[in-house]
């Protein structure tokens, strides 16, 4: 039950975050700003806050799901299972992001991707590392 509640809490927030990142430099806006308007940034963040949670719960909950059936399996190591994670959803938010709007290239691919990939690594290694238990030893004779 931890894992899914370090992904609801955790995965949104950063997500919604680089999703605005990504936005504001797809539209030009970090090519004209001024050390001033770095404020407007972080009061839209707290707006869109909101939605970024609504929108963003579902998903996280699915990848929740998915790290804690890899979880499962003893031959998958922490490190591989959040590299998996990252990777579905860096495919998972390039299928939903990027492949909209006039702009298609391997620059927007990336952004977009790491907007799932980022938070799907720091999520499952926040559960690996909180949420865990430990596992008792094997012995070769209990296999």
């Amino acid at each position: 039950m931890k894992r899914y509640l370090i992904f609801a809490a955790i995965s949104p927030f950063i997500g919604g975050f680089l999703l605005l990142l990504t936005t504001t430099y797809q539209s030009g806006y970090w090519t004209e700003t001024s050390s001033g308007e770095v404020g407007k940034l972080f009061a839209v963040f707290a707006k869109s806050l909101p939605f970024s949670y609504i929108i963003g719960i579902v998903p996280a909950l699915m990848f929740a799901a998915i790290d804690d059936i890899l979880m499962h399996v003893r031959r998958i190591s922490p490190v591989v299972r959040m590299l998996m994670i990252g990777a579905v959803a860096f495919v998972v938010a390039v299928l939903t992001y990027a492949s909209h709007g006039s702009d298609s290239g391997a620059l927007q691919i990336i952004l977009y991707g790491l907007v799932g990939f980022v938070p799907g690594v720091i999520s499952s290694w926040a559960a690996h590392k909180y949420a865990e238990e430990p596992h008792p030893a094997v012995t070769p004779a209990q296999r």
